[in-house]
């Protein structure tokens, strides 16, 4: 970039000095901003606005070697990029983020890439402060989604636990990817049930204290909780895992997927890490940052544990996620993020408002789930099972994507494990009432809601005058 005194020099035989002085002005105030983003490396209370962030953007590409004027690149990987279309997109940052052997690690062909890694991971650590996660030293972004980035923390672990270490003791929680990043790392599932608590499937912390005791310790590789799920499971209780984990001297990691959006949540992983072992817990850029699919927050207490984690990642990673949570950090700054936040709060509110008016006028309930803020579930007690499968497709067919319709009669089948009543998080054949859920995450409107509740509803008499027809 030229600097300011060289380009009123150069333009002041264009146009008048005094109008190259308030541009000049504006320029400085820009810089200013950029400069207060190195020198406090913190969230900004207000979010910058689209020229600063392209101008800050560009500037840290040009540190690339592929972006040098003088380049001349003799090697297998040399960041050169034949679509003009992706250049653009990804601001000539081509290099990607890490090296071979760590993923945090400065490349020398990429200072560019190197800083916007470095600084993401430390705006990523204060986002994870300011949403009440205080015990916390160290977070890193990975180009991996939520399942694999927790195959990772698990490979790792293992490779610091006892050389019998084999076993995942995992309270149930029927979501693909959660099971599948456990036997993927060739590991062993023990699937722990919740229990019911009148509506609520809650811990079952007796099983897992049991468990314990018939495996051994020394032969557990972690115990994994979760946070954010579909009703009517609820969080799982964080605290008396963790000081059960801290007890036996397990690794404990938490699955916070799309967690970080509620300070309910984050308090759980709060207390834990202060009550207990927490050692890592995993969250999801895409649910959580409003970014395309693609990238997760690894953080935790410890930071030698998570820098353990960066380098068992075998490779460089692609430097798109970072790029995409860095540039959407600094346009929300911190009031726009907490306005998501609050936002996302009443809205919650607002859904089960909604869904309470529904269930009265169709006769069905509404599950009461208190530890699950984001999620809501409402009985279909009186439609039959054929009925209650055509629910689902239905709402989709007319554009509604995000809720699921539970038959809880559904076996699913996965890496050799059967799940009885999949989806519904529980093998449970006495309360086996089919069910919808429908999640307030953050980004949600009012006018989404009011769609949503209209389109169920007709969809609701749609299938019920069928019935009687």
């Amino acid at each position: 970039m030229i600097s300011d005194e060289t380009m009123k020099t150069l333009c002041s035989k264009l146009v008048p000095l005094n109008y190259l002085n308030i541009a000049s002005d504006a320029r400085k105030q820009r810089e200013k901003i950029i400069q207060q983003l190195f020198e406090k490396r913190k969230i900004p209370e207000s979010g910058f606005d689209d020229i600063v962030i392209e101008t800050l953007v560009t500037e840290i590409s040009q540190l690339d070697s592929n972006n040098f004027p003088s380049k001349c690149g003799v090697g297998e990987r040399e960041a050169r990029i034949a679509c003009d279309l992706v250049r653009r997109r990804h601001y000539g940052l081509g290099h990607g983020v890490g090296r071979s052997g760590d993923i945090c690690e400065n490349q020398p062909k990429a200072a560019g890439s190197s800083i916007l890694n470095q600084l993401t991971n430390i705006l990523t650590l204060d986002l994870i402060k300011m949403m009440g996660i205080r015990s916390i030293e160290k977070s890193i972004l990975l180009p991996m989604a939520t399942g694999m980035s927790l195959m990772l923390c698990f490979l790792t672990l293992k490779s610091q636990r006892s050389s019998e270490a084999k076993y995942v003791l995992w309270s149930r929680i029927d979501q693909k990817s959660c099971f599948k990043c456990i036997t993927t790392a060739n590991l062993i599932p023990v699937i722990i049930n919740p229990i019911r608590n009148e509506d609520e499937l809650q811990t079952n912390l007796t099983e897992f204290e049991n468990q314990i005791k018939i495996l051994g310790e020394d032969k557990i590789v972690c115990i994994v909780s979760t946070t954010s799920c579909f009703a009517p499971r609820g969080c799982d209780d964080i605290e008396g895992l963790a000081v059960l984990a801290k007890k036996h001297n397990i690794p404990h990691v938490i699955n916070n997927a799309y967690g970080l959006q509620t300070t309910f949540l984050t308090h759980q992983i709060e207390q834990g890490i202060k009550e207990g072992n927490v050692d890592i817990f995993v969250q999801s850029t895409d649910k959580n940052l409003l970014v395309p699919v693609g990238g997760a927050i690894i953080a935790g207490p410890h930071k030698k544990l998570i820098d353990d984690i960066a380098k068992h990642y075998a490779g460089r990673g692609s430097s798109s996620q970072t790029l995409d949570v860095f540039m959407t950090i600094l346009s929300l700054g911190r009031d726009g993020y907490m306005k998501l936040v609050r936002d996302r709060k009443e809205n919650f509110n607002y859904l089960k408002e909604r869904f309470e008016i529904l269930a009265e006028k169709h006769k069905e309930n509404i599950l009461n789930t208190k530890r699950n803020p984001i999620s809501i579930a409402m009985t279909l007690k009186n439609f039959d099972e054929n009925n209650v499968s055509m629910i689902g497709s239905m709402l989709f067919t007319r554009g509604v994507s995000g809720c699921r319709v539970i038959t809880t009669k559904d076996d699913k089948a996965i890496d050799g494990y059967l799940f009885q009543g999949w989806g519904s998080h529980v093998t449970d054949l006495i309360n086996n009432t089919p069910y919808i859920t429908a999640a307030a995450s953050i980004g949600i409107t009012k006018i989404d809601i009011d769609a949503f509740i209209d389109k169920l509803d007709k969809v609701l008499l749609k299938v019920r005058n069928n019935k009687e027809s």
